[in-house]
């Protein structure tokens, strides 16, 4: 007796007019209705079950032990701090060390980036490397101020203090930060890390290049020592005013200049020796990283011995040589509860999302990367919400936005890194350089800061065999490459990530809408080895041998796919299409796909009857027939529809639209078909809400005349529980051999079997009695044989194969169904 729920929801259908039992194929009448005897009498039954939505219900709703595993994978880092050992420990010192030292100058040097004060550049980089490793799913990734992100920090700041000068530069960048965190970090406690698959590498390639463009050119100024303009204009305006200012060049270019060339003569000095001696290659790739450390302490050296003397160079700095660092203070003076107004949020409303995508992209590209690198994976949302900790918390301390750097990524995977507790180490090295070395940062010149900024961001720069590269795999995305580069030099970064973004999601929808299908046709093929065919003598005796030398396959008829021209891939059988989707079949590309596949069938076919318009006024206006008096020009070359196959081998899911695109066509087809049903049928359906969908629709089953269902001739696909090697499947593998010797006896002319010639009309006795006596179920009866598809969806099909001998047997025609299976054998 139904529970007193279904009685509830069958009586509100009633009342709302739901009919609940419609397309209820699955009756046990209408499976037995046809005559696959075999499938019914010589095999267990099988029955496919709907999905249901309490079944979607039940996976998508989290069980007790997956909101554990959500809470437990919050924190990363309780996996595997158990197993803490001292090998782990000794090459984290080695690598927390190293990005320690490199670190504090690129810190400062990205605040002044920034628009801020050198010392929040050291608070950025103490936070983003000390809360990082609590969230961390790379080991090797290390966050803190990176050149693009600061760069868009700067705009802000400037931005907003130009409409609320009153606002401190500190202020806007911590708030910024703390909106930006939240943001980030929602996304990742929501595990919505695959947004950022949105972004494509060319999308992320333009941006990373336009932007280490726009940064080494607005830091040429700085490092000349020449002034009287905005550095913080378009790019080619900054380098048309470079060019028109260059005679003011002071003598800070002096120290600029040879900083910049003396980073890139250790760099590429030290790698010459690394390649000549790779005995030491190790302790040259240190020497390598501590470079600019080298660099800034050498010429800190050098500012020192210049203005040494000069009196009050503490309290006036402009009276030094070349523009200086200047007092940094010591510890967090800046430490305070971040303040956020709607005033603020207002201000820099409108930089807010470039400001996310530069936190996600940055960062998560760089993080996959260098887990591919090191054979490791890494959780995009989990990373995310360390992305999202680390803004909301470094502010606090004085921090401003940071995400993932590249330069020291890489850095720190070379250094050989162990675990994410190497940012520990590098936050004690950061944390020493604001106690104990602010009175040496005062003498660090302006210029080489900019030195190291070019050096550091010119890795950034996409080199042109990489881009080469892109063209060889898609010329199109090489030029969404070059207009998001070119938007960021001649506009804005801002706007040079929107533009490659979104060209490129306008690219994938043109690409899904614009999906083209393809008609297959059928092709015998034969395997080689070596020199010779593959034949029944070279057929291995390890149990895995039974597949077949020669076999079919399916091409497209027009070799659009690569495949040789020469080969002659027809159609499998007149009036029968093959009709593969390419991509997806959903709402943006379902009227695309079958507007091609029925103006294909509609050339290749003739309507079935082709007086089915009585009067002229009958027909429709778009197909108005021959003038008066004239009959209707037949072309009886061309097949009549019998049948379509389609191949959802790339399909995952449809949806209402493309389910009714189906429907409407299904008609379309009958009433060109008329008095006749076209048949469909469907191969690898790989879901079973897919099936759910189309069998709702009608599909998966003989088409419904108005009185009854007519017999049809259903070809399961059956399995054996013996498994591969079991012996009915050499029994199959020999039958299969001994057919293709007989049908090529027929090609040269030998008597066609009675066998053959009958098959197509044999009683349901008789199919039974044929399966019974057959060779490769018949010898081995001991052998269990399932099916591997429900009974209920006869026409939903394992393979193509399959698919295409169900539509051949199911002609209704009895003598053109005996033409068919001939000739489907010749094929074979």
């Amino acid at each position: 007796m139904p529970s007193k729920g279904s009685q509830l929801g069958h009586g509100l259908a009633k009342v709302l007019g739901i009919k609940l039992d419609y397309r209820q194929e699955m009756e046990a009448e209408k499976i037995t209705r046809g005559e696959s005897v075999f499938s019914v009498s010589s095999a267990d039954t099988f029955v496919e079950a709907e999905p249901t939505v309490y079944e979607w219900f039940s996976e998508i709703t989290p069980s007790r032990s997956d909101m554990m595993n959500y809470t437990r994978n919050l924190f990363p880092f309780t996996r595997w701090i158990g197993r803490y050992n001292l090998q782990w420990l000794a090459g984290d010192l080695v690598a927390g060390i190293t990005i320690g030292a490199v670190v504090v100058p690129q810190g400062m040097a990205y605040a002044k980036l920034a628009e801020l004060p050198v010392e929040y550049g050291l608070y950025s980089s103490f936070m983003g490397v000390l809360i990082y490793w609590f969230f961390a799913t790379s080991k090797d990734i290390t966050i803190g101020p990176v050149a693009v992100m600061s760069t868009i920090v700067g705009n802000v700041v400037l931005k907003a203090q130009k409409s609320n000068p009153e606002l401190d530069a500190h202020v806007i960048a911590s708030a910024l930060a703390i909106i930006c965190g939240a943001i980030v970090c929602f996304l990742g406690l929501a595990r919505l890390g695959w947004i950022v698959d949105f972004i494509s590498l060319t999308s992320i390639s333009a941006f990373m290049t336009g932007s280490a463009i726009n940064i080494c050119v607005g830091q040429i100024p700085t490092m000349m020592g020449i002034t009287g303009f905005s550095t913080r204009d378009s790019t080619y305006l900054v380098v048309i005013h470079i060019l028109q200012h260059l005679g003011r060049s002071k003598l800070d270019a002096a120290m600029g200049l040879t900083a910049l060339v003396f980073l890139y003569v250790l760099r590429f000095g030290f790698q010459y020796l690394g390649n000549k001696f790779p005995k030491h290659r190790k302790l040259l790739f240190f020497m390598s990283t501590l470079r600019t450390v080298f660099i800034i302490l050498l010429y800190t050296m050098i500012s020192w011995l210049v203005n040494r003397n000069i009196p009050r160079i503490h309290k006036k700095n402009s009276l030094s040589k070349f523009k200086l660092l200047g007092t940094v203070p010591r510890g967090f003076k800046h430490a305070a509860v971040p303040t956020i107004t709607t005033e603020i949020i207002k201000v820099f409303a409108s930089e807010i999302p470039a400001s996310v995508i530069v936190l996600l992209i940055e960062h998560i590209s760089i993080a996959k990367s260098f887990g591919r690198v090191n054979n490791y994976a890494i959780d995009p949302s989990q990373e995310l919400v360390a992305i999202g900790v680390s803004n909301l918390l470094g502010p606090f301390l004085g921090g401003y936005p940071v995400t993932g750097s590249f330069s020291r990524t890489a850095i720190k995977s070379k250094a050989g890194v162990r675990t994410p507790f190497a940012g520990v180490i590098t936050a004690v090295i950061v944390l020493l350089a604001i106690y104990a070395l602010p009175a040496v940062f005062f003498y660090i010149p302006n210029s080489v800061l900019s030195a190291v900024i070019i050096h550091a961001v010119g890795d950034l720069i996409t080199p042109p065999n990489t881009v080469y590269q892109f063209w060889k795999i898609s010329p199109i995305e090489v030029l969404i490459f070059f207009a998001g580069v070119l938007v960021t030099v001649f506009s804005s970064i801002e706007n040079g990530i929107y533009t490659t973004i979104c060209v490129s999601i306008a690219l994938l929808l043109f690409r899904v809408v614009k999906a083209r299908g393809r008609f297959l046709g059928k092709v015998q093929v034969h395997s080689v080895i070596g020199d010779h065919l593959l034949e029944d003598k070279d057929k291995p005796s390890n149990g895995y041998g039974h597949e077949k030398a020669d076999r079919s396959i399916f091409l497209p008829l027009e070799h659009n796919d690569g495949s040789n021209p020469m080969i002659d891939a027809k159609s499998p059988y007149p009036g029968i299409f093959i009709y593969r989707f390419s991509e997806g079949y959903n709402y943006p590309n379902a009227n695309h796909y079958l507007d091609y596949m029925v103006q294909s069938i509609f050339q290749q076919t003739r309507r079935t009857n082709p007086n089915a318009y009585g009067r002229p006024g009958d027909r429709p206006w778009n197909d108005p027939g021959p003038r008066r008096g004239k009959t209707v020009d037949v072309d009886y070359d061309k097949p009549t529809l019998k049948a379509v196959i389609l191949d959802f081998s790339s399909v995952n899911n449809v949806d209402v639209t493309s389910v009714q695109h189906l429907i409407d066509v299904r008609n379309q087809l009958d009433r060109y078909s008329s008095p006749e049903k076209v048949q469909w049928h469907f191969a690898h359906i790989n879901n079973r809400w897919t099936r759910r969908a189309l069998a709702s629709a009608g599909f998966g089953y003989p088409t419904e005349d108005a009185e009854e269902f007519k017999r049809w001739k259903p070809i399961f696909s059956v399995a054996e529980l013996g498994g591969t090697s079991s012996a009915a499947a050499d029994a199959e593998y020999a039958m299969n051999h001994a057919e293709h010797k007989k049908h090529r006896d027929l090609e040269i002319g030998r008597s066609q079997s009675r066998e053959i010639t009958g098959e197509s009309s044999e009683t349901s006795s008789d199919i039974n009695q044929t399966i019974h006596n057959s060779k490769a179920y018949g010898a081995q009866t001991s052998q269990k044989k399932i099916v591997v598809h429900g009974l209920n969806r006869p026409f939903f099909h394992i393979d193509l194969t399959s698919a295409l001998q169900s539509a051949i047997a199911n002609i209704h025609d009895p003598s053109a169904t005996a033409d068919v299976v001939q000739d489907d054998d010749k094929l074979a």
